[in-house]
């Protein structure tokens, strides 16, 4: 489906920009991009120069400026593209469908997505039986105000009486582990923060996942990846109390 969605979008952006363009404007004024001049690695004796260091910090107000002005130009001449809004309502069109998930059988249940076409994120319905009540069992869409919380891993106990599932916010691949009760629908107050690259797997009264050390304040979307650890974690206690396995 996504490679047939690239042809077509291939194709339409190709007619778009063989398609005369008279009004847009030709000149682009780019933003100045500073060059730093005292940053330089010595690599055995070789010196490189390397004067855009500076962007690589995500997080400095002037990358953050720097990134706006460079939008602002893409943007201006993007709007100037007057094949652009059809585009977007054939492209609208294409992905605008309703879908359901693969169901997973619990006990007497099933778990399952869906999504209207429209949604940011798929819900999740849970129902007994075949021709059970749908019932929405936890809906991504209502723990943002701009749709980008989604939830990832979802792991029901063996005795069908927990739900245990990772919540990532804006894209993150730090995820956060929580736990619902299947019978009341509310969360315990088990929290597992620093989850990444994880399933959860249930064992006993707790469940294994995969995680790293709290990375430093101010770093966590900027450290390396290493020391992935396995941990246990038994509900009911606190994530400092979680034993590490591996």
């Amino acid at each position: 489906m996504k490679s047939y969605l690239l042809i077509v979008l291939s194709a339409i952006l190709l007619v778009a920009c063989s398609s005369p363009q008279k009004e847009m404007t030709t000149t682009i004024n780019y933003p100045e991009t500073r060059k730093d001049t005292t940053v330089v690695d010595d690599y055995f004796g070789t010196k490189i120069a390397d004067p855009y260091r500076w962007l690589e910090d995500d997080n400095s107000p002037e990358t953050e400026a720097w990134v706006k002005a460079q939008n602002a130009v893409t943007n201006a001449y993007l709007g100037q593209i007057k094949s652009r809004k059809k585009l977007k309502q054939q492209l609208t069109s294409l992905w605008d469908y309703a879908s359901i998930g693969t169901p997973s059988k619990h006990g007497d249940y099933y778990i399952y997505s869906k999504n209207d076409g429209k949604q940011n994120q798929s819900v999740y319905y849970i129902k007994k039986g075949e021709n059970g009540n749908e019932e929405i069992l936890l809906d991504p869409n209502t723990l943002s105000d701009n749709g980008t919380t989604s939830i990832g891993s979802l792991s029901v106990s063996k005795d069908y009486q927990h739900l245990a599932y990772t919540i990532s916010n804006a894209g993150s691949d730090w995820k956060d582990i929580v736990v619902m009760d299947l019978n009341t629908r509310e969360l315990l107050e088990d929290e597992v923060r620093w989850v990444k690259f994880s399933g959860i797997s249930w064992h006993k009264n707790g469940f294994y996942y995969s995680g790293y050390n709290a990375p430093e304040k101010g770093k966590e979307f900027s450290n390396k990846n290493e020391y992935h650890k396995v941990f246990y974690h038994e509900l009911g206690t606190s994530q400092a109390a979680d034993k590490i396995l591996f």
